[in-house]
C-alpha cells in the first residue's frame, strides 16, 4: 500500500513541485495550503492531489487538519514542513507582529505539524520528517532577522528530533534552498537579479523548484534510511556549509 505524504504550503512554488514529485514517486499526497483558494483549486484540478486548508501557525488547526487528511488517506508516513512566509524589515523598524508572524509560521509550525503525527510514526516504526529551511537560516540575511532566526531554528529542531526518532525508524532531515526560480524571485527586478544575485551563485543560475523536490523525494525514500539529522544545502555553491 502506498505511503501517505503530507506537504504544507504544498500547492504553490517549491511546495507544488514537492507534492507532484512525491506523487510521481508513488506516494499518496495531501497538499496543505493557507489562503489562496484559487491557486489551490487550480492545483487540485491539474494534479488530482487533494488539498486541505488550514493555518499551520495554529496548533489546533493543525490537529484538526491532520485528522482530515488521515481520515481521507490514512496515517501520515512522510511530513514535509514547507510552509513559510516573509515579513521583511530592517530590525530597527521591525514590529512585534512581523516578528511573531514569521516565527509562528516558519518555526512554530514544525511543532504544530510534527507533534500530532509523531506518536503514530513511533508506533508504526517508520516516519520521514523533512523540513524546508533556507540558505538565510545558515548565513543570515540583512532585513530578515525574523526569517533567518526561524529558519536557523528549523535546523536545531531537525538535529534534536532526529536523535529522538532514530531508534523508532523515523528520520528527520532538512533542506536549505538558495535562490530558487519561484514567483517570489521572479518578482525581483531583472537588473537586480542579474547584477546583485546571480553573480553570487557560482553555478551562474537560479535553482529550479524540481531540484528541491527531488531532494525531498530522496529523503522520503527507503534509500535514505541511514540519513538523519542532516541538512542538504542546495544553493548552487552560494554558501558552503
Amino acid at each position: 500500500m502506498a505511503r501517505v505524504a503530507l506537504v504544507t504550503g504544498g500547492t504553490r512554488g517549491i511546495g507544488a513541485s514537492i507534492s507532484k514529485t512525491l506523487k510521481a514517486a508513488g506516494f499518496n499526497v495531501a497538499a496543505n495550503y493557507g489562503g489562496n483558494d484559487e491557486a489551490a483549486q487550480k492545483f487540485k484540478s491539474e494534479t488530482g492531489i487533494p488539498v486541505f486548508k488550514w493555518d499551520v501557525s495554529s496548533f489546533e488547526a493543525c490537529e484538526a487538519g491532520i485528522k482530515q487528511v488521515e481520515s481521507a488517506l490514512g496515517p501520515v508516513d512522510v511530513l514535509v514542513n514547507n510552509a513559510g512566509i516573509t515579513r521583511d524589515a530592517m530590525f530597527h523598524r521591525m514590529t512585534l507582529v512581523q516578528w511573531q508572524q514569521v516565527i509562528n509560521t516558519n518555526l512554530g509550525s514544525l511543532f504544530n505539524m510534527t507533534r500530532p503525527v509523531w506518536e503514530g510514526m513511533r508506533a508504526r516504526k517508520f516516519g520521514r520528517v523533512i523540513n524546508i529551511s533556507s540558505i538565510n537560516g545558515q548565513k543570515g540575511q540583512m532585513g530578515q532577522v525574523n526569517y533567518s532566526a526561524a529558519k536557523a531554528g528549523d535546523l536545531g529542531f531537525t538535529k534534536a528530533l532526529a536523535q529522538e526518532g532514530a531508534r523508532a525508524g523515523i528520520t528527520v532531515n532538512a533542506i536549505c534552498p538558495g535562490y530558487i526560480n519561484t514567483e517570489m524571485v521572479q518578482a525581483v527586478p531583472k537588473d537586480v537579479l542579474e547584477k546583485s544575485i546571480l553573480p553570487l551563485i557560482p553555478v551562474g543560475r537560479l535553482g529550479e523548484p524540481d531540484e528541491i523536490a527531488r531532494c525531498v523525494a530522496f529523503l522520503a525514500s527507503d534509500d535514505a534510511g541511514f540519513i538523519t539529522g542532516s541538512t542538504i544545502t542546495a544553493n548552487g555553491g552560494q554558501y558552503l556549509a
